[in-house]
């Protein structure tokens, strides 16, 4: 029988804690082994049976680990990747990725010299509302779609500026922290777009860092699309988290997937109706004449991207969400504040991909 992949965490925070820490712990195949937490007990006190190290020196020198997921603030992630590839770890990096197209592509090059796993955690392509969209997209009917609409609400008037993702220092702002996932999950489904429209901005008084965003990504060939990403930190009455609209019907979804809140109040993936939308929350289907009616929502498992990720590493699977991905993610938020900038559309050129 195949030993457990053993697993070290690098950052305890909000990621650390409830994003990789309890996924990773559920899913057989794979052992957290070591958590790296700079400063305080936080990680002891929650996984008293697993070393706590403070620093990632100190962790790599148990050569028996050999996944390590990078969850520290994002300005880290690519010198702590760059560490642990070179000394022949295989890597999960928290989004956002890195803070460049360039650093991600450094990444790519050294993960293939040494043969090694590298991913980004976009674990929102395992959010219940986005498996249902895709499910709805497969089965065909809506007809040819002609938009989508992606929306990340928020209502958080009053910056936080003391947290980093807040501070205005690298790698803060909701274009990393949101927009990373919203770009994922359109070019998981669509693939890479033909141009790119974006506003990226600060709309609350004192705010420090980008908290809202527009993005259009048109997709241009023989039957034209267009994609919409919003993010906003003031919106009290949120917008629908999926829109789209075809050309034999349309699809709202309002709500986030119930996980994240869910992993915060400490319940279980064993627990009973954990990752399920309740049916207040289910989306509506509207088709031609027909009546309106009500789409239960697939159940989400975050435990799906670690499963992936392990078979990757035992070679049994390809990775569902790839290095290359990342990197393009990475260029478009590059292209979106260009266009935000400039103030004008801009050609997606993406042949520079490593």
């Amino acid at each position: 029988m195949t030993e457990p992949i053993r697993v070290g965490v690098v950052g305890f925070g909000l990621a650390g804690r409830i994003f990789h820490t309890a996924v990773l712990s559920a899913v057989p195949g794979l052992h957290l082994a070591a958590i790296v937490k700079p400063t305080g007990e936080q990680a002891k006190a929650a996984y008293p049976q697993v070393p706590c190290y403070r620093s990632l020196d100190e962790m790599l020198d148990d050569k028996s680990i050999h996944l390590v997921v990078v969850a520290t603030p994002s300005d880290n992630h690519y010198r702590i990747a760059e560490e642990c590839l070179s000394d022949g770890r295989h890597v999960v990096i928290d989004k956002p990725f890195t803070l460049t197209s360039a650093e991600a592509a450094a990444l790519i090059r050294l993960a293939r010299e040494r043969s090694l796993q590298l991913s980004a955690y976009q674990n929102r392509r395992w959010d219940g509302d986005f498996l249902t969209v895709k499910k709805i997209l497969a089965s065909g009917k809506l007809g040819r779609l002609v938009s989508y609409e992606s929306h990340f609400d928020r209502f958080r008037p009053e910056p936080r500026l003391e947290i980093w993702r807040e501070s205005g220092g690298p790698g803060s702002g909701t274009l990393f922290d949101l927009g990373t996932h919203l770009i994922d999950q359109a070019t998981a489904v669509f693939g890479s777009p033909s141009h790119i429209t974006a506003s990226v901005r600060t709309d609350r008084d004192h705010a420090v860092s980008d908290d809202a965003f527009d993005i259009r990504l048109t997709y241009s060939g023989q039957h034209n699309l267009t994609v919409k990403l919003c993010a906003s930190s003031i919106a009290r009455i949120p917008g629908a988290r999926f829109t789209l609209h075809g050309m034999q019907g349309s699809y709202v979804k309002h709500g986030l997937d119930p996980q994240e809140q869910q992993l915060k109040d400490g319940v279980s993936f064993k627990a009973p109706g954990f990752g399920v939308d309740p049916e207040r929350e289910w989306g509506t289907l509207q088709i031609l004449e027909e009546p309106p009616r009500r789409i239960p929502t697939e159940n989400g498992d975050y435990r799906g991207y670690y499963a992936n990720v392990r078979d990757a590493i035992l070679g049994k699977t390809q990775l569902a969400v790839t290095a290359e991905e990342a990197w393009r993610t990475a260029r478009l938020i590059e292209l979106a504040r260009q266009s935000s900038k400039d103030q004008r559309t801009l050609p997606v050129d993406l042949s520079d991909q490593p």
